[in-house]
């Protein structure tokens, strides 16, 4: 079956949206979509899985305990399992779009 991963994009100011693509025992993957929205103050994500994140539209910035990364499409990055992580921005002006890969 053919699916399209810029179908389905909703524009919705107060939460993200999370679709599972595929998910098997040890690959899960996930489309984003943000639209402003970023982690709640004092959270950090902290996995057991490892997470390859891609930016097929819009932009964001990652922080860590010890830097902040900005990404806007086509940029991508691979956070090892266990690496406290955030999301400090997306951008409120246009839809972000994210491609995760848990493994």
């Amino acid at each position: 079956m053919i699916e399209n991963i810029f179908n389905n994009i909703i524009i919705d100011k107060e939460k993200e949206q999370f679709f599972d693509l595929l998910k098997k025992d040890n690959i899960r993957i996930e489309k984003i979509v943000s639209n402003g929205q970023v982690s709640p103050n004092d959270f950090w994500y902290k996995q057991d899985e490892n997470e390859f994140v891609i930016i097929l539209k819009g932009e964001a910035v990652l922080e860590f305990e010890d830097k902040e990364i900005p990404l806007k499409a086509g940029d991508y990055i691979n956070i090892e399992s266990n690496v406290k992580h955030r999301v400090k921005y997306t951008s409120k002006d246009e839809t972000t779009l994210w491609l995760a890969i848990f493994y």
